[in-house]
């Protein structure tokens, strides 16, 4: 069997990197980091970690593989993660219907907010 445990992102500045990632994900980190190395985990849900990687690496575009953050509030999120340093990705491609809001972090690293107000995962386990 195989899970998904950690989504492995490099950055450039992995102090403001990891900042902007707990904020923006309202994880933790889940070790003490080291100098070139953290892995942030969810504060109390059962979601995959993010571990930055402070290794340059050149941008491709379009990125191969990207993360969909589902919201609730879509203009909301979008709103919050801007003022913390994202910014959006303009795309003509975009279809007018479309669900989701391409966005970056401030080194440029891709994600979604997939609009998402009725998704049934929002509840919190149960603690045990």
């Amino acid at each position: 069997m195989l899970k998904i445990v950690s989504l492995v992102i490099r950055v450039d500045d992995l102090p403001a990197q990891a900042e902007f990632w707990k904020a923006a994900l309202d994880y933790v980190e889940r070790d003490p980091a080291s100098d070139d190395w953290v892995v942030l985990k969810p504060r109390d849900a059962d979601a995959p970690c993010i571990a930055l990687d402070a290794h340059h690496s050149e941008r491709v575009l379009p990125p191969r593989i990207h993360l969909d953050i589902y919201a609730e509030d879509q203009d909301a999120e979008v709103r919050r993660l801007s003022d913390l340093g994202a910014t959006m990705v303009p795309w003509d491609g975009r279809p007018d219907d479309a669900d989701y809001v391409i966005m970056q972090d401030p080194e440029g690293n891709r994600f979604c907010i997939v609009d998402r107000p009725d998704w049934t995962g929002w509840a919190r386990p149960s603690p045990d």
